[in-house]
């Protein structure tokens, strides 16, 4: 039961196609998930089907299957995404090494497609508005093994004011009227109106203006959405391009997709699987470079060099600091963070305790391996038991990384017979 103004709308813009439209409506569902190469060797898992062309790393599942319940759910081995929704990093095409922003970037599928492409090399800055939303976005950025990011809790405007100039390439995945999201939430259905769009496509464009001042002149800007309406899209790029001149359609070979106005893409749900998306891609030719300040970073303490020597842990190249109780692991490109709403400021290594160092449960879902690991198989009673917050037999004593299939879960204690459970116990089942 669509808004029959949405209908009468998307009558008119699709024309001869609109039949098709309606038709892949009735169709199931694609699902799709994404693989995480900050992980490792991609597994072979009996679910997983098809490639998603424009995405290397992303497979169709069976949508009778449940991956959200599977070990390497928890261990970051994967993240649920709708296959549309890959398109926008395709098309950012972020690289290792660079400074890269995601502006609205809750709950954190592109992000974690972003961080696995620069594999762990560069700066990465996720940005959410909503605090509850933010708290979500960093919860998954430590569960894919994140190190190299900021997240923050900002309005975009307040990121501008600090950073202009700052980010080789920035995406900005728009809050919108959610069109492509009407067979996936029923909310999206409820919530809609036109009037919503209108004051989307506002707002769509007040963020689109911030964005443009945190890029560095010859950066990339990569504007999407899961809507439909012109209005959020095409008519939001063009008053961009309107009042920006120093910004101009960046072309970029992209098969799968159907071209628009302006180098801008369309995903549409009845010319491909997925559920349909927007991008458009710019260029900034003109404005000034970042002068913003780099954060210094502070000596590693002693408790901290001893358990990673114990564990022989190495770290990247990065520099520490403290945030909150907690010693973290930056960026060298993490810049000045002072008087911003951050949640997390890189990898946290832990706390330093008086006499020892207790490491983060974020330390573990990085670490790929260390000199103490327990392995088990993922559909192990051992690893239900683990993710359960049981202790397990063991003859380990001390620190050592727990691992599913060798892929890191999370952190045990053991004293010689059993090994003491440090899984967190909010993410316990």
């Amino acid at each position: 039961m669509l808004p029959e103004a949405f209908l009468n709308r998307m009558k008119k813009q699709l024309g001869e196609e609109y039949p098709e439209y309606l038709q892949s409506l009735e169709r199931p569902r694609a699902v799709a998930l994404r693989f995480n190469p900050l992980k490792g060797a991609v597994p072979q898992l009996p679910f997983t089907g098809a490639g998603v062309p424009w995405e290397p790393m992303g497979h169709y599942y069976d949508p009778e299957a449940r991956p959200g319940l599977h070990p390497y759910h928890e261990a970051g081995v994967y993240y649920l995404q709708e296959a549309s929704a890959m398109a926008p990093v395709s098309l950012l095409d972020p690289q290792p090494g660079e400074r890269v922003l995601d502006l609205c970037a809750a709950p954190g599928g592109k992000t974690t497609q972003i961080a696995g492409r620069m594999g762990g090399q560069g700066f990465l800055l996720c940005n959410e508005i909503n605090p509850k939303r933010a708290k979500i976005l960093s919860r998954n950025i430590e569960r894919l093994g994140v190190a190299n990011a900021l997240v923050t809790n900002e309005h975009p405007e307040n990121l501008a004011q600090r950073l202009p100039g700052y980010f080789d390439r920035v995406l900005i995945d728009a809050p919108c009227s959610g069109e492509g999201m009407f067979r996936k939430e029923e909310a999206a259905v409820t919530d809609w109106s036109e009037e919503t769009v209108s004051m989307c496509a506002r707002r769509q464009l007040e963020i689109l203006r911030s964005g443009a001042r945190l890029l560095r002149p010859g950066g990339r800007l990569v504007y999407s959405t899961c809507t439909f309406a012109p209005a959020e899209n095409e008519e939001t790029i063009a008053a961009f391009l309107a009042e920006h001149p120093d910004f101009q359609p960046d072309t970029v070979e992209a098969p799968w997709f159907t071209p628009g106005e302006n180098d801008s893409f369309r995903l549409w749900p009845h010319k491909l699987l997925g559920e349909g998306h927007f991008a458009a891609v710019l260029r900034k030719v003109g404005g000034e470079e970042s002068t913003a300040e780099v954060c210094p970073g502070e000596k590693l303490p002693k408790q901290w060099l001893d358990f990673a020597k114990q564990l022989n842990i190495s770290l990247p190249e990065g520099k520490a600091i403290s945030f909150g109780s907690s010693l973290y692991w930056a960026p060298s490109d993490l810049p000045n963070i002072a008087r911003l709403k951050v949640l997390r400021p890189g990898l946290e290594l832990g706390e330093v305790k008086k006499d020892r160092f207790e490491p983060a449960h974020a330390l573990a879902l990085w670490l790929k391996d260390c000199s103490t690991v327990v392995s088990f198989p993922a559909e192990s009673s051992e690893i239900k038991a683990y993710l359960h917050g049981d202790v397990i037999p063991s003859a380990v004593r001390g620190w050592c990384l727990v691992q599913a299939d060798n892929y890191s879960i999370g952190w045990g204690k053991g004293d010689g017979n059993l090994l003491k459970n440090h899984y967190p116990k909010g993410l316990r089942r």
